[in-house]
């Protein structure tokens, strides 16, 4: 998209420049130029248009896995408020304009620190200088373990165990595949993380179906590429849209 509008940008600049004089000068007859001018012309305020829109204000993505379920399923088609963390430049991500940083409880679209023509999308967890530590399935933030309570009646067709989970005063549904709180036997080693300076760390809300910070570690800054907001189309595979998941906001 940036590699198109910067084309057809310039043919548009030539012309201007060049093509147009010697045109009004008499020296120039018609050639194939003029059709690809004409063209650039006709495309490069739609592209310019499109570009402004997905790389300052808004982007859609599509959500390829369950790895944010019941929030977010498979076929969720989203759109990403690229202005929540800072503006940055096309192709080059480097940040120009401050206009916020992530809270807890974001739902956020990043780069993959190891491989950064990947985008994934987690929940922010864990802010620079926490303390995170996951024992048994649960969640302490700082020494304090996050409020979980039963979400029995939750409205989706997903499987598991659901719980209503609090960040900072901000519920959120999670998703197990055993009931972590009936079940209180060991199931995993007791895990600590303290999140760097310029650094989140980021979970799926399913819990235990999610390669997110517990594997791949924080994700700095420089890497996060806004927050996803709201759902404006759900469609998987060649079967008809889900019309109730259009338009909902992301919690």
């Amino acid at each position: 998209m940036t590699s198109l509008t910067a084309l057809t940008g310039v043919v548009v600049l030539l012309n201007r420049l060049v093509y147009e004089k010697k045109l009004a000068a008499g020296g120039r007859r018609y050639s194939p130029v003029d059709t690809v001018v004409e063209y650039s012309r006709s495309f490069f305020p739609v592209l310019l248009f499109v570009l402004v829109i997905r790389s300052f204000v808004f982007e859609p993505f599509r959500i390829p896995s369950g790895s944010m379920m019941p929030t977010l399923v498979d076929g969720d088609f989203i759109f990403v408020k690229k202005y929540s963390y800072g503006l940055r430049w096309p192709v080059i991500e480097k940040k120009f304009y401050e206009t916020g940083l992530p809270e807890r409880g974001d739902v956020v679209v990043f780069r993959l620190p190891s491989n950064p023509g990947i985008n994934y999308i987690k929940r922010v967890v864990g802010l620079p200088g926490d303390v995170i530590s996951y024992d048994n399935s649960r969640l302490t933030i700082n020494g304090g373990l996050v409020p979980l309570s039963e979400w029995p009646d939750i409205d989706t067709d997903v499987r598991g165990f659901f719980y209503r989970e609090d960040l900072d005063n901000r519920e959120h549904a999670i998703r197990h595949s055993v009931d972590i709180l009936s079940d209180t036997r060991g199931r995993s080693r007791v895990r600590v993380y303290e999140v760097p300076d310029g650094y989140y760390f980021m979970m799926g809300d399913n819990r235990d179906n999610s390669q997110d910070s517990r594997f791949i570690g924080g994700i700095p800054e420089t890497h996060l590429v806004g927050e996803a907001v709201r759902i404006w189309m759900h469609m998987d595979g060649i079967e008809l849209p889900d019309w109730g998941r259009i338009g909902t906001k992301i919690q």
